[in-house]
């Protein structure tokens, strides 16, 4: 983990375990343990390979957001399982009330008097699962109970490996929705208040119009 002056960042190596023509996601977790409004930005050294959801955001006073990195499917493997790509994770304060869409990249440009915090992520992959040998036939019944628990312990590990995988994919899926909801709540409140400002509320005409009608009802029974 970061301990940053801004951000607290958890974890400093995206782990993908590896896997040929399938995506896989990581997620980073940003903490604002300050009072301030902190803008956030996420740089990669090969953009065409990850997709960073969201690259750009605001993590509110003493609240946290995440944000997912989805590697793209993969054609091959790398020989030595190493991976040189590098993230930049950059925050800076942001003005009370500024929104996501009104980030620029003049924001992160060290000047005087302005802190940009910066923190590199590194990317590691992780081996992908081993499937059992197979066993050939006749072979069954001579093989050690060694060698049979050796074989189950490959195959156990290669089902957890999998569920594993599932898991950080269903994680994902589910983090991406609830930053997708916070994004839609963040709206429909400033909306709320430009209609607040813009003039007579909604509800004030409705209780309005209702009294002008119970007012022609009495007139009228009079």
């Amino acid at each position: 983990m970061s301990s940053g002056e801004l951000l607290k960042i958890e974890p400093l190596e995206l782990k993908f375990p590896f896997e040929l023509k399938k995506q896989i996601c990581c997620s980073i977790h940003l903490s604002n343990n300050t009072e301030e409004h902190v803008a956030f930005k996420v740089k990669t050294t090969n953009p065409k390979k990850y997709c960073v959801r969201p690259n750009t955001g605001i993590v509110l006073p003493r609240s946290t957001s995440d944000v997912i990195v989805t590697m793209q499917a993969q054609k091959e493997a790398p020989s030595d399982m190493q991976c040189k790509d590098k993230f930049l994770l950059q925050s800076v304060v942001a003005t009370p009330g500024v929104a996501a869409k009104d980030i620029t990249q003049e924001m992160f440009n060290k000047a005087e008097g302005r802190v940009v915090d910066e923190c590199k992520l590194k990317v590691i992959y992780l081996p992908p699962a081993q499937l059992p040998s197979p066993v050939a036939e006749g072979s069954e019944e001579s093989s050690s109970p060694k060698e049979s628990m050796k074989d189950n312990g490959h195959q156990n590990g290669s089902e957890a490996k999998s569920v594993i995988s599932r898991l950080m994919a269903e994680k994902a899926a589910a983090l991406q929705q609830s930053i997708k909801l916070r994004q839609e709540l963040e709206l429909v409140k400033r909306d709320m208040t430009r209609s607040r400002r813009g003039g007579v509320s909604f509800i004030l005409i409705v209780v309005v119009g209702l009294l002008g009608i119970l007012l022609g009802y009495i007139l009228k029974k009079s």
